[in-house]
């Protein structure tokens, strides 16, 4: 290939030059690679840091505003999931960044903390920076939260998006968080770097969720250089050439319970395996009493702090009855309840807390918990998301989850063979190598019967899983 043609192609690269500045704060308490990536975020201007729970996203976001705030003298906005915030406000205060909390669009700080859900009540106008913590709430390509974020923030000159798994489906759900930090747009960057595997017509939605899209031939390493571009992913220090002496996961202990039904459906002769998503469905709603006995029996067996993870509104009532001085959180609790709830558990007022991953997997430090109980789904990122709440960089003791399942929806459990197999969306690239836990080959069976009037069977998986 000629010179000229070689320089034709680096002035035609995607490349986004810094549009911040050199820091002005930086606490001591930092780690290491902490500093590293305040400073080139900072730097940067528009960045996006993707690390792993525990590794201290909230005092990087913390001080990335503050560092903001003293360049400008402007005022920063900082979202988070639900109760996260509380949790950002005392991040903030132990490195001594000033920040307040504010549901009602009231701004009492330059430095203003507040949940996704009340981001209506604020006015672009008044602040110069957005901080996006767990921003794997963008990843939704028809999301509206994800529209209002964007246009939140499509003026402002300083962005900073932070999440531990910032594409869990798809590598195409990277457009996301690049067109919110103000890059390429996510249609500019499915036609740069992507192309559909089929010639058939599917709607927008369809496509997105189909896993048509393919890289182009050329494009893959060009991808990873662009997103490295305005990106960074950490799995531990050691990734950025830092000690890991100080972030070590401690173990992992997974149990899997399965019950079986012994009384067949209505019309028919013999127990059938349930094999479509419907059959899943109904099996789950005739398994509900006997698994939700199943966790109550694992979280009552001891007086720690556990965590029941259910996805049905029978569930987690069955849960909150069964398992003792348990508190329910649902969807249909105001936002202050919710709030109540997870600061209690958090701080141990409160035992044991029922309630879904879509409500409270994200964002939450529950190091003080070491065991939990779940009903697997689909979704893998929820399982990952869930667990991280307690299997994360602070904890001190090993973690325990008991997955609770039927035979029906057993294959599609976390610790099945199918998905130890199964790759994940990013493999390709090792920056996304952090999002399923690394399962040592130490396992035993256990089969046992639950003294239960139901009469079912139990059996029990047991696997270890090393520490990072």
């Amino acid at each position: 290939m000629s010179t000229a043609l070689n320089s034709l192609i680096e002035r035609k690269r995607h490349r986004y030059e810094d549009a911040g500045f050199a820091p002005t704060f930086m606490p001591e308490k930092l780690f290491d690679f902490q500093r590293a990536l305040v400073e080139w975020a900072v730097r940067k201007g528009r960045a996006a840091i993707f690390a792993d729970c525990g590794l201290g996203k909230s005092a990087m976001e913390m001080t990335f505003a503050q560092n903001v705030v003293e360049k400008t003298n402007g005022r920063v906005l900082a979202l988070t999931p639900l109760a996260v915030s509380p949790q950002m406000v005392e991040e903030a205060e132990k490195f001594g960044i000033h920040a307040k909390r504010s549901n009602d669009g009231k701004i009492e700080s330059k430095i203003v903390v507040t949940n996704y859900e009340r981001l209506h009540r604020f006015d672009p106008a008044d602040f110069v920076g957005l901080v996006c913590d767990e921003s794997s709430i963008l990843k939704n390509c028809d999301g509206v939260t994800r529209a209002a974020v964007t246009d939140f923030a499509r003026k402002m000159s300083y962005r900073l998006l932070c999440t531990a798994t910032p594409s869990p489906n798809d590598l195409i759900e990277l457009g996301t968080s690049s067109e919110a930090l103000g890059y390429m747009g996510f249609n500019d960057m499915l036609s740069t770097f992507f192309k559909k595997a089929d010639r058939k017509t599917n709607s927008r939605k369809d496509e997105f969720r189909s896993g048509v899209w393919r890289f182009r031939g050329h494009a893959e390493q060009h991808f990873f250089t662009w997103v490295c571009s305005w990106a960074r992913a950490v799995r531990k220090p050691s990734d950025l050439g830092f000690s890991d002496d100080r972030f070590r996961l401690p173990e992992l202990v997974t149990r899997e319970t399965v019950v079986r039904l012994d009384e067949p459906l209505d019309g028919m002769l013999f127990t059938m395996p349930a094999v479509g998503l419907h059959e899943q469905r109904q099996e789950r709603r005739r398994t509900i009493e006997m698994r939700c006995e199943a966790a109550a029996r694992a979280i009552n067996s001891h007086a720690n702090p556990a965590v029941a993870w259910c996805y049905l509104n029978d569930e987690s009532a069955a849960l909150k009855a069964a398992i003792s001085g348990a508190v329910e959180v649902s969807g249909s609790d105001s936002m202050e309840a919710k709030e109540e709830a997870f600061i209690g558990f958090a701080r141990g007022h409160i035992r044991a807390l029922v309630t879904k991953p879509e409500i409270a997997g994200f964002g939450l430090n529950w190091q003080h918990c070491a065991h939990q109980t779940f009903f697997p789904s689909h979704s893998f990122e929820q399982y990952h998301q869930a667990i991280r709440r307690s299997w994360r960089f602070g904890q001190t003791k090993p973690v325990t989850v008991d997955i609770i399942t039927s035979e029906g929806e057993s294959v599609f459990s976390p610790t099945s063979s199918a998905n130890q197999s199964r790759p994940s969306a990013c493999s390709r690239t090792s920056s996304r190598s952090w999002a399923r836990p690394t399962h040592s080959s130490n396992q035993h069976l256990a089969v046992f019967r639950l003294p239960s009037r139901h009469g079912c069977k139990i059996t029990t998986h047991h696997r270890q899983v090393r520490a990072l």
